[in-house]
């Protein structure tokens, strides 16, 4: 592993997930924050009306847990992440994230804004 730059302020867009169908005129967007290892943020979008999660990022990884409300009808989802931090082709960071949602896991991938 590699120690990784700071997320610190990033933007991400999820461009894939196991767990939904992507719409790609209005992802689910990430808004990073992070100080020293610590990381929390926020993100909306898609089939999200509100999230949110904390965690810390060591090397290339990023674990957090999150909790957000599905917009179709407010029901809150829960769960543990571990995310690899990636450069594209383009210089920019992407994102491979494994979850698990009601004890099912999913992969999703989001890149940088």
């Amino acid at each position: 592993m590699r120690s990784f730059p700071s997320l610190d302020d990033l933007r991400f867009a999820m461009v894939s997930s196991t767990a939904s169908t992507v719409d790609a005129d209005a992802p689910t967007v990430f808004q990073y924050h992070q100080e020293g290892s610590l990381v929390w943020g926020e993100y909306t979008g898609d089939t999200v009306s509100e999230g949110r999660f904390v965690g810390e990022m060591i090397d290339d990884q990023v674990r957090v847990a999150f909790a957000h409300a599905l917009a179709v009808d407010g029901t809150v989802v829960r769960g543990e992440a571990v995310s690899r931090a990636e450069i594209d082709d383009a210089g920019r960071v992407r994102l491979v994230e494994d979850f698990a949602v009601d004890g099912v896991d999913h992969v999703s991938v989001c890149v940088q804004l």
